[in-house]
Parts: structure tokens; C-alpha cells; sequence
């Protein structure tokens, strides 16, 4: 698998985030970061994650998606758009439950925006376990049959804190 990447674009309320490669942890921050500001605007018209030509999702990165859906959902009463085409992925959302709270399509999006690299966040390690015990608790809110997969890291990271 090749090192992920994560690329964005907004422009007037219209959001596209598009995974590169092996999207895990290491790139989590920025990501949180970034939904952070999706999150501080008052117009939010779409929100679409462009898994095309990504290659792996690790949990984490899951959990994030899963903090984006239900915030959109709630907060703006929109679903986010989510294209994809890997059969592996595609099973691990519909696993996950991600069916329930995206809109998934296997089809190559129309877009217009012109994407830039995500800003790189240099993470403290305690701010990368609260993140990655936030996305974990999500997944298992987002489908109660995600416990038994996950029970285990959120205990030992509820630990450490």
C-alpha cells in the first residue's frame, strides 16, 4: 500500500475531502483539524469524502468519518456524500453501519473545486490517544455490533488517561 494522503477543497459551503493510498492515524490530526473548521461554519451546503483512489482506512480515520456523518446529519441536516469503489472498503463501511448515515456512491463524483493538501498538525501523543478513543467510542455508537471489535483499545485508552 502506498503512504496516504489526504487532499481538500472548499469553496462557498461545498466541502470535498479525497483519501490517497493508506490513510491511518498518523494523518488523523490533521483531519480532526480540518473537520474542526468544516465544523465552525454556519453554511455547510455539501460535504463529500472521495475514497476513489484510496487503498486503506485504519479505524481511527473510521471513527473520524463516522464523527463527520453525525455531525453534518445533525447539525446541517445533511448526509455526506461518500464515493468508493474498493470492495474491501466498501464492505468495512457497510460492516461499520456506515450505510446508515452516509450516502454511498460507486461512481465518480462531479467535481469542480481544486484540492489542496490538508495542513499538517503536529499532534501531542495525549491528543492523539483522546482522538483515537473519540473515533472508537463513534463506531461503536454508530453500530453497537462495533463493541466487541473495540472494547478492548477503548478500555486500555480510557487507562492511560
Amino acid at each position: 500500500m502506498s503512504v496516504g494522503k489526504i487532499l481538500v477543497s472548499d469553496e462557498e459551503g461545498n466541502y470535498l475531502i479525497k483519501f490517497i493510498g493508506d490513510v491511518r492515524v498518523t494523518l488523523c490530526g490533521s483531519l480532526n483539524r480540518y473537520m474542526e473548521t468544516i465544523f465552525g461554519r454556519s453554511e455547510v451546503n455539501k460535504v463529500v469524502v472521495d475514497m476513489l483512489e484510496a487503498e486503506g482506512l485504519d479505524s481511527t480515520t473510521l471513527g473520524l468519518m463516522a464523527k463527520l456523518g453525525l455531525h453534518c446529519r445533525k447539525e446541517y441536516g445533511l448526509d455526506v456524500q461518500v464515493f468508493c469503489q474498493n470492495p474491501s472498503i466498501l464492505r468495512t463501511l457497510d460492516c461499520m453501519g456506515f450505510n446508515d448515515l452516509f450516502d454511498i456512491f460507486q461512481e465518480v463524483p462531479e467535481t469542480n473545486g481544486k484540492l489542496h493538501s490538508i495542513a499538517t498538525v503536529d499532534t501531542e501523543v495525549d491528543e492523539i490517544r483522546r482522538q483515537v478513543l473519540e473515533a472508537h467510542r463513534l463506531l461503536v455508537e454508530l453500530n453497537p455490533e462495533n463493541s466487541t471489535e473495540f472494547t478492548d483499545l477503548i478500555r486500555a485508552l480510557e487507562s492511560d488517561q
